[in-house]
């Protein structure tokens, strides 16, 4: 997978295996300058649906996860000051 800013992209789509992570900062930055996700699929030339769900699902997952690996990082340095 690789990491554009926040959102962990799969570099093929799982179920034909086109690769879709070369599209996606263009899909992004089209998107936010406010064109419609429909339109910019279709320029990019994602016309499978399963490409597309590849895109359109992508969601920012590492935000989500960063505080338990904290958390978890923090009680293994307790448990380690703890046995010394």
């Amino acid at each position: 997978m690789i990491d554009f800013g926040n959102v962990l992209v799969p570099v093929r789509c799982f179920t034909c295996g086109r690769l879709i992570a070369d599209k996606y900062e263009d899909y992004q930055n089209k998107i936010k300058a406010g064109e419609e996700p429909i339109k910019v699929l279709d320029e990019l030339g994602m016309d499978r649906y399963c490409c597309r769900r590849m895109l359109l699902t992508s969601v920012e997952t590492i935000q989500q996860v960063i505080p338990f690996y904290e958390a978890m990082h923090t009680r293994n340095q307790e448990v380690q000051s703890e046995l010394e």
